[in-house]
């Protein structure tokens, strides 16, 4: 096995909401090595969007830990996780949370921005990663200028501009046709094969395929873990995607 990059023994997390006690995960435990291609299933309420949300350190489990790159979550100030959500962390969302007014390079940037990168340094890596996707003739473009796979891509130049280890990507696909989710699977397989470690939370089973590793989850526990031959998604909308 690899180095592990994402580490939760025995994580919970319970909501009290009045008096009612809601246990949204159920002593999970979980070990991704870096490089793994990892598919989050289940139903609504099984716990996937909660442990898709402390992975990503956007929440903080009860009890457990979690070790995040060799580094205990738990220990970390606010501004801490913001660093490493920007540094370490690469987010791509079912909804692409692109802004309607700015161009996809400027889009790209924000990360970079919230960062501290200088303007000239920005544009370089921006443009690099538009590249990286497929959309290097279309920098200048507006989102309502863009397709649906065309702005998703552009979310996934955002996660990755700062070269995260990590990207979390939370139903990615659930927002776009069959043929257009093919197109993003190759994406983040391309993306997979340069090294980085992809988790994927989908309720879509055609989708899961094109994993390498398949996580169940149910009632806040892990109901199944299993590694399997990852099917091949065939990129064939217009853009040629790099390594």
């Amino acid at each position: 096995m690899g180095q592990p990059v994402i580490e939760l023994t025995d994580v919970t997390k319970v909501y009290r909401p009045g008096d009612v006690e809601l246990r949204a995960l159920d002593g999970v435990s979980l070990r991704v090595d870096q490089g793994e291609f990892i598919a989050v299933m289940g139903s609504s309420g099984s716990g996937k969007s909660t442990l898709m949300n402390i992975v990503g350190c956007l929440d903080r489990p009860t009890s457990g830990r979690y070790l995040l790159d060799g580094r205990a979550v738990s220990g970390m100030s606010r501004s801490e996780l913001a660093k490493v959500r920007n540094r370490t962390l690469g987010f791509v969302f079912q909804q692409f949370n692109l802004l309607s007014r700015t161009s996809a390079l400027e889009n790209v940037e924000l990360p970079l921005e919230y960062g501290g990168v200088g303007a000239r340094a920005r544009r370089g890596r921006a443009t690099e990663a538009l590249k990286r996707v497929g959309l290097g003739d279309r920098v200048e473009h507006h989102p309502n200028q863009l397709s649906g796979g065309q702005q998703q891509r552009v979310a996934i130049a955002r996660a990755i501009v700062n070269e995260p280890k990590v990207i979390l990507a939370d139903e990615p696909t659930g927002a776009l046709d069959s043929r257009t989710s093919v197109d993003v699977m190759a994406i983040f397989q391309r993306l997979w094969e340069t090294g980085i470690t992809v988790v994927l939370v989908t309720h879509e089973a055609d989708i899961s395929e094109f994993a390498s590793r398949v996580v169940v989850m149910r009632d806040g526990r892990i109901l199944s873990d299993r590694r399997q031959q990852a099917k091949r998604a065939t990129l064939l909308e217009a853009g040629e995607v790099t390594a």
